[in-house]
């Protein structure tokens, strides 16, 4: 298994990457020494058990927290961005933003806008038609006038998705953007993501959600602060690291033509028929399966 002191790749340019990358929070090491290169144009899920330091990860790629080594986004070195083109470049959804509860979730998602306006500059046409589509993807667009504080757990992680859409950066961070979410509004996420990567975006995402991670176009897997395998989320190794993580508390099987990963340990097969309570659970994780993108 790669533990991170080297770079494991999928073939292409690549939209961050990171070499010797260390951090550490309040004097504990969290990251060590980690070495990745994420894809262009794909959808990159990170995936691993509570406390791997997915989170962590994500934040020192974006640059919001400090960090030693070096990242590169879209072979540049970060430090090297001006804070606005980086800001146009890279789309950051965190988990538990705070956010201004008065501001209407028009307002916020407008915020988004930010980097593409000149200072003290009212929005353009632009502006309001990026705010517009990106609130109707994530279907708040009825409730534009409500203000934030006003809004449930899950409107509001879809306003805050609109926010991150609008910027229509070419690279897409989300940090547990499911929280929250009902099972029809994550695949409609699905969607989105690949109406992204279509548009030649990349997306990286941190996910607990791990049926929907294994249709991602490729799995980071990570514990204890490391990352322990690169690869397609179909691979042999790809399970076999993700089996290992988990502390082989997991079925992963195919199952209609998707990868599912099911409680309980492993099978003999990953083709051997399933029990019927499993059958039902695997038929219940189906229909998050993404839809084609039009």
């Amino acid at each position: 298994m790669n533990t991170g002191s080297k770079a494991a790749s999928m073939p292409g340019a690549t939209a961050l990457r990171c070499h010797e990358l260390s951090v550490s929070l309040q004097g504990q090491p969290v990251l060590h020494r980690i070495a990745l290169d994420l894809p262009l144009s794909r959808w990159t899920a990170i995936v691993g058990p509570n406390g791997a330091g997915k989170s962590t990860l994500l934040r020192a790629l974006t640059g919001l927290i400090p960090s030693l080594g070096q990242v590169e986004l879209l072979d540049r070195p970060l430090h090297h961005w001006p804070t606005k083109a980086r800001a146009r470049t890279l789309a950051w959804l965190g988990q538990n933003e705070a956010s201004g509860e008065d501001l209407s979730a028009h307002e916020v998602v407008m915020l988004g806008r930010l980097p593409h306006r000149v200072w003290l500059a009212p929005p353009s046409a632009s502006d309001h038609a990026a705010v517009c589509q990106a609130m109707q993807q994530t279907q708040c667009w009825d409730w534009r006038e409500r203000a934030l504080g006003q809004l449930s757990g899950g409107e509001r992680q879809r306003v805050l998705l609109a926010r991150a859409l609008a910027v229509q950066a070419q690279v897409l961070m989300m940090d547990e953007p499911l929280a929250h979410l009902d099972p029809p509004h994550q695949a409609d996420w699905l969607q989105i993501v690949r109406g992204e990567v279509a548009q030649s975006r990349s997306v990286i995402s941190v996910l607990h959600e791990l049926n929907i991670a294994l249709q991602a176009d490729w799995l980071v897997v990570m514990s204890e602060g490391r990352v322990r395998h690169c690869g397609p989320p179909a691979d042999a190794a790809t399970h076999a690291a993700l089996q290992e993580v988990f502390d082989h508390r997991l079925q992963l099987i195919e199952w209609q033509g998707q990868w599912l990963a099911l409680p309980g340990a492993p099978a003999a097969s990953a083709s051997a028929p399933l029990t019927p309570p499993m059958a039902s659970l695997a038929s219940n994780v189906l229909p998050l399966k993404a839809r084609p993108h039009d």
